[in-house]
């Protein structure tokens, strides 16, 4: 299957919960082009399952507490909050073929047209 990977920063905030709401709307459209979504940040199981379920999720959240998954794929950041510098996950977007190769990416997003985006890019792919 092809697999949609993307980063979040973290469960239960508003652009996390906005994004995730879509890609869980498009996922029988995903589904359909024999691709899986997951999303990954760095809260624990626990908070996962309690995001996935007051929304409903019908993907899997992977939990990266150690960041080893984060590091793989270059996506911690040092960002700006309320004026000081903190560490956290860049909202980024990878797509894998069938075979495990990685075809396309989205690093630093804006979550506005971006799930149909990826949706597009897995369509093409099929």
């Amino acid at each position: 299957k092809h697999i949609v990977l993307y980063f979040y920063p973290k469960d239960s905030t508003p652009g996390c919960t906005d994004e995730s709401i879509q890609f869980n709307s498009l996922r029988k459209d995903f589904a359909g082009k024999n691709c899986e979504i997951y999303g990954v940040s760095r809260d624990s199981l626990a908070s996962h399952e309690k995001f996935k379920s007051k929304y409903d999720f019908e993907f899997e959240l992977i939990s990266d507490t150690d960041e080893k998954v984060c590091e793989m794929f270059d996506v911690l950041k040092m960002k700006n909050m309320y004026g000081k510098q903190v560490r956290g996950v860049e909202r980024s977007t990878f797509v894998f073929d069938s075979k495990g190769i990685l075809k396309f990416e989205w690093r630093g997003l804006k979550v506005l047209g971006h799930v149909d985006e990826v949706l597009k890019t897995v369509v093409a792919m099929s």
